[in-house]
């Protein structure tokens, strides 16, 4: 029997950039996103330097360990902080091969979620490149936790985050959520959900140098049991959403889709990561497959069998 075709990886028509400020740093920010060849994957290159610009792939081997966002490495001292929105947009999106460039030492945190990269990738189009498009199949249940905090992935016919948080504070308490990772279900449900933070913590967080560039404008805050933010909330359960969104954008650095059901209690950056190292540390949990264009991943085990 036959394998089912495959489907195709995808890039930009062209080229789109934007500009905004580090939410951590403080710092101004220039991004771009340029169309790449086949079997690119994404490709982050930081710009500005003064020996030239330094390319990373995003990877999650490439990944350094922080709790407050996800930073990229070249093992040499050069970083680019706070990738996590854009990979969820161009994951969210279906974007297989990019070159994301940097201009300063983060990407710009824009409104906070990633709704304003997507629209940059809706103005650029995207388009198919022949090439079949590789998935990651999760083989068995991997699992990983600390502090109270869980993160696993376990076998789905699909791409799936199952998200749960639990906060003191009234403005959020417990909210959990299950969204099926596919770009019309992204772009109307999970990307225009802004990162939060504490108007308690900004003090803590700005004396240790993060939080610098975290505004009304790119953060919802939350004062005891209420949301400063005049406009509000763009949904009931917006911190849920966001950290669903979160951990698309993480879970991307696989190097390819993931098929499986990811559920998160209480997780993290860091603990995300860390799953994903224990995943490919055991190579009886997962498989890479050309995926087919419909998601009959059932056919794909008929054909193998």
């Amino acid at each position: 029997m036959s394998m089912p075709a495959a489907a195709v990886q995808r890039t930009l028509k062209s080229p789109i950039h934007c500009t905004g400020v580090g939410v951590h740093l403080g710092e101004s920010a220039a991004l771009v996103l340029r169309p790449a060849p086949p079997d690119t994957g994404i490709l982050f290159r930081r710009l500005g330097l003064p020996g030239g610009s330094v390319e990373i792939p995003a990877h999650w081997e490439n990944v350094e360990e922080s709790p407050l966002c996800t930073t990229l490495t070249d093992g040499a001292g050069t970083t680019i902080m706070t990738v996590e929105h854009v990979m969820a947009a161009l994951a969210g999106c279906g974007i297989d091969n990019c070159v994301v460039e940097v201009l300063g030492p983060e990407v710009p945190i824009m409104d906070g979620s990633s709704d304003k990269f997507v629209f940059l990738i809706d103005c650029a189009g995207t388009m198919t490149q022949g090439a079949p498009r590789r998935a990651i199949r999760v083989l068995k249940p991997v699992g990983v936790a600390a502090g109270g905090a869980s993160a696993s992935l376990e076998p789905a016919d699909g791409s799936f985050v199952d998200f749960e948080i639990d906060f003191p504070s009234p403005a959020i308490g417990r909210q959990a959520t299950s969204v099926a990772v596919e770009p019309g279900i992204f772009k109307k449900e999970i990307a225009r959900a802004r990162t939060f933070g504490f108007l308690a913590d900004a003090e803590r967080l700005r004396a240790a140098g993060r939080a610098l560039g975290a505004s009304l404008d790119n953060t919802v805050v939350i004062d005891g049991d209420r949301v400063v933010n005049e406009e509000g909330l763009r949904f009931a359960d917006e911190f849920v959403r966001h950290k669903v969104l979160d951990a698309i954008g993480d879970l991307a650095l696989a190097g390819a889709p993931l098929i499986g059901r990811f559920t998160g209690r209480r997780s993290s950056h860091a603990l995300t990561r860390r799953l994903l190292l224990a995943l490919f540390a055991d190579a009886t949990a997962w498989t890479e497959i050309a995926e087919p264009p419909t998601g009959d991943w059932d056919a794909v085990e008929r054909a193998r069998a």
